[in-house]
């Protein structure tokens, strides 16, 4: 017999593998932790596609969270991981009364998600978060969600979706700021510019340091930060030696989230080179820190 409670249930590529994981997807944490406190009465169930790396069910918050351990790989072994979340649905909606799916990110997760949906009579919805907008991204063709059943992060996305695809998303519902997480006693703002994401091509973090070259000529104590990680890490550090920047730029490697955000406080400008955003949560957060904001 199914229970009474409206359930709703998440698809997404990761989520964080335990609540001190805080820098997993740190915006989709704050929508589910908001969405519980707001619908009391709603069960939330997470599917995790890809991250964490391990196969288990677990409570995040109290909310469950199956894992699948996907590791994005591609082959047979995609095709079983398919085959492994619909029989979790199956499960799920056997046992719960599913008041509707949310899919994050137009890709396998709302291929999944609409197919479920679509045979069991269920409404879904797919929130499209960033580069899904793109024209590379083959989904939609596949998916042909309708407008009603799309939400997008920003209008910029609303826009950029509706002319890459010919389908304009019916909702535009953009990130909230967890302002909880922010610091109450200002901290001195003794960093002059600070840049925060994935050391990776798209967000360019060579032209921060370009930048800070320039700007040391005038104001050569200069102080600036970069925080965050990536496969870039390396070819940035040469950079910043041949450029002999040593002393103007601090790489603080990943930190947690609350860390991030207290290094914004102290912090008189950020700097965001990044050639596409969906809706950048970071410049979001910085301007709620009361930082400036320069990007593209």
């Amino acid at each position: 017999m199914k229970h009474e409670n409206k359930t709703l249930v998440i698809l997404t590529p990761g989520f964080p593998c335990d609540e001190a994981d805080s820098t997993c997807l740190p915006m989709l944490q704050y929508f589910v932790r908001s969405l519980q406190k707001g619908h009391p009465g709603l069960q939330i169930i997470i599917l995790s596609f890809q991250y964490p790396y391990h196969n288990k069910t677990y409570l995040w918050n109290g909310i469950p969270v199956s894992a699948f351990n996907g590791k994005n790989k591609g082959g047979i072994a995609r095709l079983l991981l398919r085959r492994k979340i619909n029989a979790a649905l199956k499960k799920i909606h056997s046992n719960k009364h599913i008041t509707g799916l949310l899919s994050c990110w137009y890709g396998e997760c709302a291929l999944v998600g609409k197919r479920f949906a679509a045979k069991n009579n269920l409404k879904h919805f797919c929130w499209i978060l960033g580069r899904d907008a793109e024209k590379e991204n083959r989904y939609p063709n596949r998916i042909r969600a309708t407008p009603g059943e799309l939400i997008a992060l920003s209008d910029f996305l609303q826009d950029t979706f509706e002319k890459n695809h010919m389908v304009r998303p019916g909702y535009v519902i953009p990130p909230g700021v967890d302002t909880a997480k922010f610091c109450d006693d200002l901290p001195e703002r003794d960093i002059d510019i600070i840049g925060v994401g994935s050391l990776i091509p798209l967000k360019h973090f060579e032209i921060f340091i370009e930048i800070i070259e320039v700007i040391k000529k005038q104001i050569p104590f200069i102080k600036s930060f970069i925080v965050g990680d990536g496969p870039q890490m390396d070819n940035l550090k040469q950079l910043v030696i041949n450029s002999d920047l040593q002393q103007e730029i601090v790489f603080t490697g990943e930190l947690a989230y609350g860390e991030t955000l207290r290094l914004m406080q102290r912090s008189r400008l950020m700097l965001h080179p990044s050639s596409y955003e969906g809706f950048s949560g970071v410049c979001q957060e910085a301007l709620y820190a009361g930082v400036p904001v320069i990007s593209f």
